[in-house]
């Protein structure tokens, strides 16, 4: 495992894909903050290990996440300023999530803030 949010949003894809209800992850930092702005998040012990367990979103049975683009890579990490992002969203139909020094965000809180960051992945 390289890049930890690469890893998360899969599994968060994956599952969601498969149609499970919950999806088990490993309690990091970075995997609670991304989430907490994604979906609900439990902590739990299992076999004596701390895992988050994050609930999958769905509605009429379809799963609200449907496809994920990583954007930022370990080998080149993609930047974006408050005025940037509303040109990366495509007016709503996707949605960007990003790090900024005010923690992790989507790109509609963001522009509201008027703070820019690293921009995570897109989901929609």
């Amino acid at each position: 495992m390289n890049h930890r949010v690469s890893d998360l949003i899969i599994r968060i894809k994956n599952a969601s894909l498969s149609k499970r209800k919950e999806v088990v992850l490993d309690d990091l930092k970075i995997n609670k903050s991304i989430c907490k702005v994604l979906d609900s998040v439990e902590n739990e012990t299992r076999d004596g290990k701390k895992v988050l367990l994050a609930k999958i979103r769905y509605d009429k049975r379809v799963p609200v996440l449907n496809d994920v683009l990583v954007v930022s890579k370990p080998s080149l990490r993609i930047y974006a300023t408050s005025d940037e992002i509303s040109g990366l969203q495509r007016r709503g139909r996707i949605t960007l999530i990003l790090s900024t020094n005010e923690g992790i965000m989507t790109g509609m809180d963001a522009m509201k803030k008027k703070v820019g960051g690293e921009v995570l992945f897109k989901i929609w």
